[in-house]
């Protein structure tokens, strides 16, 4: 398999990658939508002994896809890390100057 092909291998599974993870965030922000509808409709003052029980419990419900979706994001900045590596865009040993983390993006 000439490099070429390799390269052209590489960014169809890169594509894909990505197309995933699109469809999984698009579950995500549906769930965190029903959650929210969820919670305003169900969760009312009544069932809590103070207004900050209530937006204490609120919260809980949403930390965990808060938590999911910047997990993802963060794959997602090292996988566009190393596809700007592959296509040559850049230094591979190089930093962002606009991120200002020294190239570090697993962080």
């Amino acid at each position: 398999m000439s490099r070429i092909e390799s390269y052209h291998k590489m960014m169809q599974a890169a594509s894909r990658f990505q197309y995933n993870i699109a469809l999984i965030l698009e579950a995500k922000a549906l769930e965190a939508a029903r959650s929210c509808q969820w919670i305003c409709g169900h969760l009312s003052s009544a069932h809590f002994a103070d207004h900050g029980d209530q937006v204490k419990k609120s919260l809980e419900v949403h930390d965990q896809m808060i938590e999911v979706i910047e997990s993802m994001t963060k794959m997602e900045i090292a996988l566009a890390k190393h596809l700007h590596i592959l296509l040559g865009s850049g230094e591979a040993g190089g930093t962002d100057p606009a991120n200002g983390d020294g190239g570090n993006y697993y962080s």
